[in-house]
C-alpha cells in the first residue's frame, strides 16, 4: 500500500503564495496518476489538479493560472505550488494517488477514485 504524507500548509494573507508537498512511499511514482483535491467541511470534495504518467497536468478552473504541478527528480514528491491565493482558496488539501500506467485514465473528475489518500493539510487565506 502506498501511503502519502501532504505537508507545507499554513496561513497566508491574501496574495500570497504556500507550496505544499505530497511525499509518496513508492519507489517511483513515475506511473503513478497523482493530484490534489480539497474540501471544506460540509461542502463535496473538489478536484484541483492532476498528473498523470505522462507528465501531462490538468487544472481545475478555479486554479489554473494559479497553481502548479511539480515533481522533483528522484519522482517521489509530488507539488502543488499556490500563487495568488484568495480566501476562496481556504480548505484542507489532499493528496491522491493511483497506479495508473495509461494516461488517459488520469482526469481531475476522477480524482477521488484514486485508491491512495494522504491525511490533508489546511490552507488558511486571509482577506
Amino acid at each position: 500500500e502506498v501511503q502519502l504524507v501532504e505537508s507545507g500548509g499554513g496561513s497566508v494573507s491574501s496574495g500570497g503564495s504556500l507550496t505544499l508537498s505530497c511525499a509518496a512511499s513508492e519507489y517511483s511514482i513515475k506511473t503513478y496518476c497523482m493530484g490534489w483535491f480539497r474540501q471544506v467541511p460540509g461542502r463535496a470534495p473538489q478536484g484541483i489538479a492532476v498528473r498523470d504518467s505522462a507528465g501531462r497536468t490538468e487544472y481545475a478552473d478555479s486554479v489554473k493560472g494559479r497553481f502548479t504541478l511539480s515533481q522533483d527528480n528522484a519522482k517521489t514528491t509530488l507539488y502543488l505550488h499556490m500563487n495568488n491565493l484568495k480566501p476562496e482558496d481556504t480548505s484542507t488539501y489532499y493528496c491522491a494517488a493511483d497506479y495508473r500506467p495509461l494516461p488517459d485514465t488520469c482526469v481531475i473528475s476522477g480524482i477521488l477514485s484514486l485508491a491512495y489518500k494522504g491525511q490533508g493539510t489546511q490552507v488558511t487565506v486571509s482577506s
